[in-house]
């Protein structure tokens, strides 16, 4: 693949776009069956797997404490261990992969020996005390002075037993960590909410399903409760489904161009959450007044920017996870919207709302879209572009975080790319 260049200018098609298309893997399953499998004594095969910049930096940290990772081809890893991870010999860097970070800072504390988990600038910006608090009440001791990565653990090789409660509303990531690493208990071990409130709890689900896919005993315990016996993990084969998130765009190229994308699967057989965002982009361009994306966060993007060419505005709710992504993605969304045209999108509280306007089709407006490093708001802006005369997107190589051929796709659809810089 040809390095691509600081910035791509698009040209609208003016036609319905249509073909096949493949999505990639799951980056969500993909990093969660990648540990499972670094936790599982044997080798387990992992294939239809996404082979991209975060998933990259979740292999090379288990390769960093003994793990065998090897890649035989585009789409599958074969993974050997025998169950333990060895403290590595460096700090574990992840870049700003949440899951990664997230996932690993739990998993570490498993073993006997101290680890360091950072990441870039913009993941030390990104919170994870509660995951802290919440190893640290199973009795491991950990640290974030800043609230933030980088977080020591000092593991023991014990993982605690009883009952922890973990403050979940910023991310279900840190519900999914603890889960993961419960196997490895000295005891059963009950992973309980503090509050309701939680961020995506869809993607709780698919930790569960992989859990029990490498041999896991984990059961619900009541409503936001979960008992884990500590069985460890077996290896296991393991096929990743594609990737919700990245469907999200192309169900949008259909929906703005008339175009039909045939992904080789039906929306209904995702078990991502974001696949729920197909049904509200078939509704295009009535959308409704007020759509809630609590369920459906990596969506959100997409969802705005299909939603500036809608018939009626529209109101994003349930979406304040969203200022702790890779990005602050709600203001993010409406900082670019305004850039194609001032007014377009205000924020409202944690609110979004989108003056959405048919007219803005077929309209000549010249914008460099600012990406801040963030994968979801250059492939989503790009959405915009089909539309929209003079649409430029800047940095352009952020999308290898989860689809390193979103450009490729693009194009084999038949949409113009100019490079630009």
């Amino acid at each position: 693949m040809q390095p691509l260049p600081p910035a791509l200018t698009i040209t609208p098609p003016n036609r319905p776009l249509s073909g096949r298309v493949s999505p990639p893997g799951s980056k969500s399953i993909t990093n969660r069956v990648l540990l499972l499998a670094a936790l599982a004594n044997g080798t387990s095969r992992l294939t239809g797997a996404l082979k991209s910049k975060d998933t990259t930096l979740m292999a090379r940290a288990l390769r960093e404490m003994g793990v065998t990772v090897e890649e035989p081809d585009a789409t599958t890893f074969l993974v050997t261990s025998d169950g333990k991870l060895r403290t590595p010999a460096a700090p574990l860097f992840l870049g700003n992969a949440g899951t990664a970070t997230r996932f690993l800072t739990a998993a570490v504390a498993t073993l006997d020996g101290t680890v360091i988990v950072d990441g870039d600038d913009e993941m030390r910006l990104r919170p994870i005390g509660p995951l802290v608090d919440a190893l640290n009440a199973l009795g491991i001791s950990a640290e974030a002075p800043s609230g933030c990565p980088p977080v020591t653990i000092y593991g023991t090789g014990r993982f605690g037993k009883g009952r922890v409660e973990i403050d979940a509303s910023l991310s279900s990531q840190y519900v999914s960590a603890l889960l993961m690493a419960a196997p490895f208990g000295d005891g059963p071990i009950e992973v309980a909410l503090a509050g309701k409130d939680i961020g995506a709890r869809g993607y709780v689900d698919l930790t569960l399903a992989a859990m029990r896919a490498f041999g896991a005993d984990v059961t619900e315990a009541g409503d936001g409760a979960w008992l884990v016996q500590s069985t460890g993990y077996h290896a296991t084969d393991f096929h990743v489904e594609p990737d919700a998130s990245a469907a999200t765009y192309l169900w949008g190229i259909e929906a703005l161009t008339g175009g039909t994308i045939d992904l080789g699967v039906a929306a209904d057989a995702f078990t991502q959450p974001d696949a729920a965002a197909q049904a509200v982009i078939a509704s295009y361009p009535n959308m409704p007044a007020v759509i809630d994306g609590s369920q459906m966060q990596d969506a959100v993007p997409t969802l705005a920017v299909v939603a500036a060419f809608n018939n009626m505005p529209v109101r994003f709710v349930g979406i304040a996870n969203l200022r702790v992504k890779e990005t602050d993605r709600i203001r993010a969304v409406a900082n670019e919207l305004n850039r194609i045209r001032p007014g377009l999108a205000t924020e409202e509280g944690d609110d979004l709302l989108v003056a959405s306007d048919p007219a803005l089709a077929g309209q000549n407006l010249p914008a460099r879209i600012e990406t801040y490093h963030d994968h979801r708001i250059a492939m989503s802006f790009a959405l915009a572009g089909l539309k929209i005369a003079g649409i430029t997107i800047l940095d352009p190589a952020c999308t290898g975080k989860t689809y390193p051929q979103y450009w490729d796709m693009l194009e084999g659809l038949g949409v113009k790319l100019t490079p630009s810089n």
